[in-house]
């Protein structure tokens, strides 16, 4: 039984039906749905989704992830930029996110496609934030740099766990340090962008390792970090160990927060992409501007 502070809101308003529609009309993919987010119906019911590219079927095995899973990804959209471009136009977002499955299996790990998106959307939203949720990409730096050259503001990639953990919940292409090396290595190109990254707890990991995983984010320079309750999105994947309580969440928001992160977000229902954060950083990306 799942414990009271992770009652749900359920989906049902106006602006919910007619999210839910717009995204279907344009054949566009949100990793709301497809990771069954349990902040889809408070987001969606204001206009924020957070987009998901490159098709909905990753070719990675990680053990918490509910996304499909194929050795082959599914067909490019060719048209995918424009139709992005244009549901962000119609619906007059100022902040949007973009993510994506991982393409192992393209040349390019579906690099140059985010890059196409990031453009597409800039030119037609000029005054638009654009904030992506990358996979590691295997490290390749030409790769990160394609995806900075196409001028996003904000960065994203998690860590997901504890080193410790990684190994087990994780695929085994990915990895703790490969992921803290994505995160700096955008800082060592000296590009204008921000960085951050999100983890789960609840999977066994200890509040020591976490604070240790806190600081291995600062040491790569990430700005802005999330932490939230790793809830199973079924029963295929990895169980859950622990419902962390919001007390502890907020202990560990102040630690982040003393060690220097630009925003730090902490709870039970925090995901790396949340439309209370994207207001928080919008601000702070504006400023930095």
């Amino acid at each position: 039984m799942l414990p009271e502070w992770l009652s749900i809101s359920p989906a049902g308003t106006e602006k919910y039906a007619e999210t839910k529609q717009s995204i279907a009309d344009a054949g566009l993919h949100t990793v709301c749905v497809e990771a069954h987010c349990p902040n889809i119906a408070e987001c969606w019911s204001s206009g924020t989704a957070t987009f998901m590219i490159l098709g909905d079927k990753c070719t990675r095995g990680c053990r918490f992830c509910a996304v499909h899973k194929s050795a082959i990804g599914s067909g490019i959209d060719a048209l995918e930029p424009t139709k992005l471009a244009n549901v962000i136009r119609k619906w007059r977002l100022d902040y949007v996110v973009l993510t994506s499955v991982c393409r192992d299996d393209l040349q390019d790990q579906g690099a140059g496609h985010f890059a196409a998106c990031i453009r597409a959307i800039k030119k037609q939203n000029p005054g638009t934030l654009v904030e992506v949720l990358i996979p590691d990409f295997g490290g390749d730096a030409s790769l990160l740099r394609t995806i900075a050259d196409a001028g996003p503001d904000v960065v994203g990639h998690n860590i997901e766990t504890v080193e410790r953990l990684s190994p087990v919940i994780r695929d085994r292409r990915a990895s703790y340090r490969q992921s803290l090396r994505v995160l700096n290595e955008f800082k060592r190109m000296g590009v204008r962008l921000y960085t951050k990254s999100a983890m789960m707890l609840g999977v066994g990991e200890t509040e020591e390792e976490v604070l240790r995983s806190l600081h291995d984010l600062r040491d790569s320079h990430v700005d802005f970090v999330a932490v939230g309750q790793y809830l199973r999105p079924s029963q295929f994947q990895y169980e859950v160990k622990e419902y962390v309580t919001p007390e502890k969440f907020e202990r560990i928001k102040r630690s982040a927060l003393g060690m220097g992160f630009l925003y730090a977000a902490a709870g039970p229902f925090v995901r790396s992409s949340y439309k209370a954060g994207e207001y928080f950083i919008k601000r702070i990306v504006e400023t930095g501007r």
